[in-house]
């Protein structure tokens, strides 16, 4: 299969690699000509220490050279650029080619989930691919070592995740599918928020209890968001939920544990984004996380905790404080 990455970075470069290994064709794009130089050339990623690159991956900053008889195009660009990147490959893009989202967000303005962003831009410029998703516990500096891992291959049209599925097997990732793309890309997107907030309680010197603590009420806040929006249950138990969850609150490779870690110690949202060096998904995530609550009317605590310490630039410590001394409930 001929198999176009749109996206440069850790993620893109490190499920192009698996791909390639796996025997397809691979194609990697990147907006910037000097990055996919520099790919081409040195055959390493700079983030990615220790990966080698194999040289059947060909790399360029020309779209329609990129999508050029695709049968699959993986958009691994930052949530933020997935339409622009959508909106550019749209004409280029082979009707009978699957599009596979794997950035994890949704857009602020629209509340769209980004399968949708995707879509939109492919119907307006007169296409009907199937869009696809997929999600679960996967740090790309792990899977770039071809460290084992599980993920979900999500769409409602069960066959085009399967196929999806298929490009997998055989490599460090164990793919499943799962029919419910929206309930996957909710967690993908909430997760990073809670993320942050486990970081910001480590930040603050608080312990292990404390984060598994935040871990299961924030998974329960995304569950009771998600089951209102119409999502299966069973997603939020699973491995885009609080599978997704887990390693992104407690990982040392997680961007949204170490903003917030970093956060907690002190540091602004923007102080602390610029240390981390790379896309923080969580604070892209946040606008649209707050937007979602209001619009289903939900009570999501520690969201709207991130919301004050980021935004309002409330004192962390408070923040907890308040959450510690909300009203007595059942769970």
């Amino acid at each position: 299969m001929i198999i176009t990455v749109a996206g440069a970075g850790t993620w893109g470069t490190a499920l192009g690699r698996i791909l390639a290994l796996n025997g397809h064709e691979v194609r990697i794009w990147s907006r910037f000509p000097k990055e996919t130089e520099s790919l081409s050339a040195e055959r390493k990623h700079p983030n990615l220490p220790g990966c080698v690159i194999p040289d059947s991956i060909f790399f360029t900053s020309d779209i329609a050279e990129a999508a050029a008889g695709a049968d699959y195009i993986l958009m691994a660009v930052p949530s933020v650029y997935t339409r622009e990147t959508a909106h550019d490959f749209a004409p280029y893009i082979d009707e009978k080619a699957i599009i596979i989202s794997a950035a994890k967000g949704i857009e602020k303005d629209t509340l769209m989930t980004l399968t949708e962003v995707i879509g939109d831009e492919l119907s307006r410029a007169g296409k009907n691919n199937t869009v696809t998703a997929i999600s679960g516990p996967t740090h790309a500096e792990e899977v770039a070592k071809d460290l084992p891992t599980l993920i979900v291959c999500a769409c409602e049209d069960l066959e085009a995740a399967k196929k999806v599925q298929q490009l997998f097997d055989g490599t460090c990732i164990r793919p499943y599918v799962n029919p419910d793309i929206k309930g996957v890309q909710i967690c993908g997107a909430l997760k990073n928020v809670e993320a942050i907030a486990v970081g910001i309680a480590r930040g603050l010197g608080y312990g292990d209890n404390t984060c598994a603590a935040m871990i299961t009420r924030g998974m329960e806040e995304i569950r009771r968001l998600g089951l209102a929006m119409g999502c299966r249950e069973k997603t939020f138990f699973g491995l885009a939920g609080i599978g997704d969850l887990i390693v992104t609150a407690t990982s040392l490779h997680s961007r949204n544990n170490k903003a917030g870690y970093l956060i907690g110690q002190g540091r602004t949202a923007e102080e602390a984004a610029k240390e981390v060096g790379m896309v923080v998904e969580g604070m892209n995530a946040l606008p649209a996380a707050v937007s979602l609550c209001e619009q289903f009317g939900m009570d999501m605590p520690i969201i709207n905790a991130v919301r004050s310490i980021i935004t309002e630039h409330a004192k962390p410590s408070d923040v907890v404080t308040e959450l510690m001394n909300r009203s007595l409930k059942m769970e």
